[in-house]
């Protein structure tokens, strides 16, 4: 008697547990997107939920669409963001490299032509 008991309790906890980790799987795609901050989150999420109906026919679907989106980049490839422009005194220091270096090669120059004169 205790056996058949503990077989439906095993039963029931295996069913919940089932369930439950349908649910959670089928929510993947729609919590990514909202991480991502996705703009068809909530469409995600309606059609996650319509794809327990379809057996998660359409899951791996969703969860493509839910990975295309970037906050960074937008969609696909493209780079939206804009190159950080170049700060005045990196050019002015660079500018300020560039005539040290001449600089130092005219002495250089110099330098050498008095050796081989001696």
């Amino acid at each position: 008697m205790f056996l058949n008991y503990f077989a439906l309790g095993v039963l029931v906890f295996v069913f919940l547990v089932l369930f439950y980790g349908i649910i959670a799987i089928h929510d993947i795609p729609y919590n990514m997107a909202k991480k991502r901050n996705h703009p068809h989150a909530d469409a995600i999420h309606t059609a996650g939920w319509i794809s327990l109906f379809t057996l998660h026919a359409i899951w791996p679907f969703l969860w493509i669409w839910a990975t295309l989106y970037q906050p960074e980049r937008g969609w696909g490839m493209q780079n939206h963001m804009q190159p950080p422009e170049r700060n005045p005194d990196v050019d002015a220091l660079a500018k300020r490299v560039a005539e040290l270096e001449q600089k130092l090669a005219v002495v250089q120059a110099a330098a050498v032509k008095n050796t081989s004169e001696q």
